[in-house]
């Protein structure tokens, strides 16, 4: 097959500036980039009388890019639902020389995929945390560009396999609700009415570990929405400001004060006790009189639980405040006896192994896209 013939962006591409006209009576929706690819989308709006400086204007089909994260994937096409928003210079945006020669939808997968983020970083340059994309720079790099009817068949099987990821994903989310509501059920069953506070069934129990600057801290993050802990990168005791770090312990609830009262707590399994947390995740320890780990780590899990975390802080979305220790222990709710604890659990470990398949299926499934793309956009064609 013959190999695409390389054209330079600044041939497919030119800058648009179009200045916007502020009306101050008038709301204007401000954008934002994503980071790795996932896409444009409304920062949230703003009143015209409050845009203290210049902004320009994008339209749909344009792609825009960050001036500082483009190398780090924050690039993408405008979606319709944006045609008029309004962004800073910080996010220059261009429009096609010729439509009748690019399908926007085949350049809006194109900029998603690790070769040409690669791109974007070569086309960068600056010193530590002030690396900036250079626009001429980035107009000269040259891409693969295939035949227009290539294009359009190129964008319509990702299309496709992005349909069935998505129904993937959705299967999955339903047979995860219902093991969530099968988990509630019992454990309203079993409650009874029985209510306790937090305080009653587990401590604030914090393992400090100084930091000294010869150090190795291997880290932890909490996703959000109930996705668990998950490893990161060590960083030496020379990297941080912190003078000491919470080391986890298996069975440890534990909490983002940050973003726990939308899902970002988890229990500490056996494989990651000995990693740190920063202060700003705090730890509690079930007391194994009155409660399980094991129980406890699944509850906090649910939606039914985030909505008592958000009912114990105060505040709006990113605006929340923190959630404080005593905020979290003093939560009252329905909780079984502590064998119908164990009985419960019994009965989650058996579904284990369906869990543990589903968890599988979601991280091929994430996978596959990015493969895709590596492979269409790298391979010679």
């Amino acid at each position: 097959m013959t190999a695409w013939p390389k054209v330079s962006i600044g041939d497919l591409l030119r800058r648009s500036d179009e200045p916007a006209e502020i009306d101050a009576a008038v709301e204007y929706h401000e954008v934002t980039i994503k980071l790795w690819g996932k896409g444009i989308v409304s920062r949230g709006k703003v009143r015209g009388s409050d845009v203290v400086s210049a902004r320009n204007v994008v339209r749909h089909n344009q792609l825009i890019l960050s001036k500082i994260d483009a190398r780090n994937g924050a690039i993408g096409m405008v979606p319709p639902e944006l045609d008029g928003a309004i962004v800073s210079n910080d996010f220059p945006s261009f429009e096609f020389r010729d439509p009748g020669r690019c399908n926007p939808a085949f350049i809006g997968w194109l900029v998603r995929s690790a070769p040409f983020v690669e791109l974007c970083r070569s086309a960068s340059e600056g010193t530590t945390n002030r690396v900036r994309i250079k626009e001429e720079r980035f107009l000269a790099q040259e891409i693969a560009l295939p035949p227009l009817s290539h294009q359009h068949a190129i964008a319509a099987s990702l299309d496709a396999l992005t349909d069935k990821i998505r129904q993937v994903e959705a299967h999955l989310d339903a047979a995860d609700a219902a093991s969530a509501d099968l988990l509630l059920s019992l454990h309203h069953q079993h409650a009874a009415g029985r209510s306790v506070r937090l305080g009653d069934v587990m401590d604030l129990h914090e393992v400090d570990e100084p930091i000294t600057p010869a150090g190795t801290y291997p880290q932890v993050g909490v996703r959000g929405f109930g996705g668990g802990l998950f490893a990161k990168a060590a960083i030496s005791g020379t990297d941080t400001t912190y003078r000491a770090f919470h080391k986890l312990y298996e069975g440890a609830i534990v909490l983002s004060q940050v973003k726990g009262w939308e899902g970002a707590l988890a229990r500490c399994p056996a494989d990651l006790a000995g990693w740190f947390v920063s202060p700003e995740y705090r730890t509690f320890r079930c007391r194994p009189d009155r409660a399980h780990s094991e129980y406890l780590g699944e509850i906090v899990r649910t939606q039914w639980f985030w909505q008592k975390l958000q009912d114990a802080t105060r505040g709006v979305g990113a605006r929340r405040e923190r959630t404080r220790p005593e905020q979290f222990l003093n939560i009252e709710m329905t909780m079984p006896s502590l064998d119908d604890q164990r009985r419960i659990v019994e009965v989650l470990r058996r579904m284990s192994p369906l869990k543990e398949r589903h968890d599988a299926i979601r991280q091929a499934n994430a996978a596959l896209l990015p493969a895709t793309l590596e492979r269409i956009f790298t391979e010679p064609q």
